[in-house]
């Protein structure tokens, strides 16, 4: 079978960090989709326009699918429930039956979110409760995916922070912005997080592709992948502070359950499944984080 992947979302933090990663390896024929940001040889596809989306997969023939396009911030979700409609579930459903009429293998990156956060640590068939709207919406994609073939497979990630194009671009590096301007940060010091490089991720994506090209039938249903650090967006704000010797007086731990749309506790992920097949990578946040956040620290 010919090694040829197509991503979606490959303009976003965590596609373009699939999409390099197999770039890296030759054997991969990779084409990367977007719409807002096309640019990196990426190809301009709306994929929640069904005939393109048939289009570009029975043109390109991938044996592989890396669905990673998706609205993902809850907030944005709760506010926007059509806008979500058409990116988090119907292009799935588009995704999924062009993928089917190719026999195509479809990875579809889902949340810690869909769980409730009450009982961690999370193995992959513990019962989903999601608390809020974007848990839900990829709930639903998730369901479409396995729904539409038994071997397919979904990936749920936690928050993540990677290369960025700008410091809102992730969840974790928006809580540099003031830290680095000198501002007051408050900062929660509530929900438990566990910030994983995008690196890793795309690392552990492709490692899991070519598994799947070896023993399909070891490769279908249900994986996680993430870090194991335990910490809050208050010790993140610090360790990011720390990274570049900067105050962190100003960052001021709220011990609040976070406003806006519901976030679970602590969603932690067991990562047994992927751990037996693959092995995988987890970056240290002081690593990572320094690496990311260096071009945006004035020498």
């Amino acid at each position: 079978m010919a090694k040829r992947v197509l991503i979606t979302g490959a303009s976003g933090l965590l596609g373009r960090a699939i999409y390099r990663e197999f770039l890296k390896d030759n054997s991969w024929e990779t084409l990367g989709l977007a719409f807002s940001r096309v640019k990196e040889n990426l190809k301009k596809v709306d994929i929640t326009d069904e005939n393109q989306v048939k289009e570009v997969i029975s043109t390109f023939k991938p044996s592989v699918i890396i669905h990673s396009a998706a609205e993902r911030r809850p907030d944005v979700v709760e506010n926007n429930p059509t806008g979500t409609q058409q990116l988090n579930i119907q292009a799935t459903e588009h995704i999924c039956q062009a993928a089917k009429s190719i026999g195509a293998w479809v990875l579809y990156i889902s949340t810690d979110y869909v769980f409730d956060g009450t009982s961690p640590p999370y193995n992959e068939d513990a019962k989903p409760n999601p608390l809020n709207k974007y848990g839900q919406s990829k709930l639903e994609g998730e369901k479409i995916t396995l729904g539409a073939s038994s071997e397919n497979s979904v990936l749920r990630v936690p928050i993540l922070y990677g290369d960025i194009e700008y410091l809102s671009e992730s969840a974790v590096t928006i809580l540099f912005e003031n830290i680095l301007a000198g501002k007051e940060s408050i900062a929660s010091d509530y929900e438990i997080k566990y910030p994983t490089h995008c690196g890793d991720i795309a690392y552990t994506i492709r490692q899991l592709a070519d598994k799947r090209l070896q023993i399909p039938e070891k490769v279908c249903g249900v994986f996680h992948w993430t870090s194991n650090e335990k910490m809050t967006k208050y010790l993140m704000s610090v360790a990011m502070a720390s990274a570049f010797s900067l105050d962190t007086k100003n960052i001021i731990p709220d011990k609040n359950p976070s406003k806006g749309a519901p976030r679970p506790y602590d969603t932690h992920l067991s990562c047994e499944k992927m751990e037996a097949l693959v092995s995988g990578r987890r970056t240290l946040f002081s690593d990572g984080i320094k690496s990311v956040l260096e071009p945006y620290v004035k020498k």
